[in-house]
């Protein structure tokens, strides 16, 4: 189980993103100066579950990441898994199936991103609606295997049900490091750190969504390009300030955003949302969701690669700031979507 959640498309029609709630009195929430205020019940459900996570000799790591990691009689295996619901993740009545289906795969395909890992395999459980054709279901299908292929992902098998509800998908993926590149965890970054992106942020809401491309790739050049010095990673599915304070709380640190850096980042879509929402277009940025974009904590400056890659900030000691462009500093709220 990963600690995350995808966000919502955030459609007029889906589940708005929640805003903020007080976690006080709801176990270990606060963290190394990090004060998690968000609707909290399913962090205190994860956190509840890896507090009561057994030890196994053939678990490496289990809850919290992006993806678990095995220990095998030959190399590691990483397998994560994500579930799609109609209303949530996407909606049938507004979506194609082809594009659901592509984004289905895509999603598990970030996880591997997000970690630097190559990925092998994947199983997809569907729970089709009672009136859904056939035909309609092979559409969902196609959309899946355009993506699987794109990535040399070989879907293996799994199941299918029909049930009197909306559409249900859930996808296993697996992975392997790829040779001589450490698969990155949330957990390593260090103070001193500069924090990157590799695309614009916010505004998921038109399309993005559905359209993004998993940054498999790019984690397998940056891994093999920066090495140990690429010390955490994370890929953005909840919000920035969200996903940034996930990482922060496994790497035991703080981060400090700049402002005037972060404004680079924030998307077309981010400022034509933020004309209508009565929200900034940063705000947009840091809490939107579902960009898909790779975070991460290097050591040093990244030169002399040809992938897009975006300052935006630096690993600190403690809490979670924002440079401001008059100079100024405020903490932040780690907000973003929450199911």
């Amino acid at each position: 189980m990963r600690g995350d959640t995808h966000d919502s498309t955030l459609t007029p029609t889906l589940s708005p993103p929640r805003r903020i709630f007080d976690l006080e009195g709801r176990g270990k929430a606060i963290r190394n100066g990090i004060v998690p205020i968000m609707a909290g019940d399913e962090l205190q459900f994860v956190e509840w579950l890896r507090s009561r996570q057994p030890s196994h000799p053939s678990v490496v790591l289990g809850i919290g990441d992006d993806m678990a990691m095995l220990r095998t009689t030959g190399d590691r295996i990483l397998v994560s898994s994500d579930m799609l619901l109609d209303g949530v993740h996407f909606d049938t009545g507004r979506h194609s199936l082809y594009a659901i289906g592509r984004k289905a795969i895509a999603c598990s395909l970030s996880d591997c991103a997000a970690m630097a890992v190559r990925p092998l395999a994947a199983t997809v459980s569907v729970a089709l609606p009672e009136s859904m054709p056939l035909a309609r279901a092979e559409e969902l299908q196609a959309g899946m295997f355009s993506m699987a292929d794109e990535f040399e992902l070989a879907i293996a098998g799994g199941d299918t049900n029909r049930w009197s509800h909306h559409l249900a998908i859930d996808v296993a993926v697996t992975a392997t490091p790829y040779p001589g590149i450490e698969p990155v965890r949330r957990y390593g970054a260090r103070p001193g750190d500069k924090l990157y992106v590799t695309g614009p942020l916010g505004g998921s809401l038109l399309g993005h969504h559905l359209a993004f491309q998993p940054r498999v790739r790019e984690a397998e050049s940056l891994g093999g390009r920066l090495g140990q010095r690429l010390h955490a990673m994370i890929d953005i599915t909840d919000g920035l300030s969200l996903d940034l304070w996930r990482l922060c709380v496994e790497s035991k640190v703080g981060a400090q955003l700049d402002e005037r850096q972060l404004r680079g980042v924030i998307s077309e879509d981010a400022k034509q949302a933020a004309a209508s929402s009565r929200r900034t277009p940063l705000d947009h940025a840091l809490t939107d969701g579902e960009d898909f974009e790779l975070l991460m904590a290097v050591e040093g400056e990244v030169t002399g690669t040809d992938i897009p890659l975006f300052r935006i900030g630096r690993i600190t000691a403690s809490g979670l700031t924002i440079a401001r462009d008059d100079g100024t500093t405020e903490s932040i709220e780690p907000r973003g979507y929450v199911h």
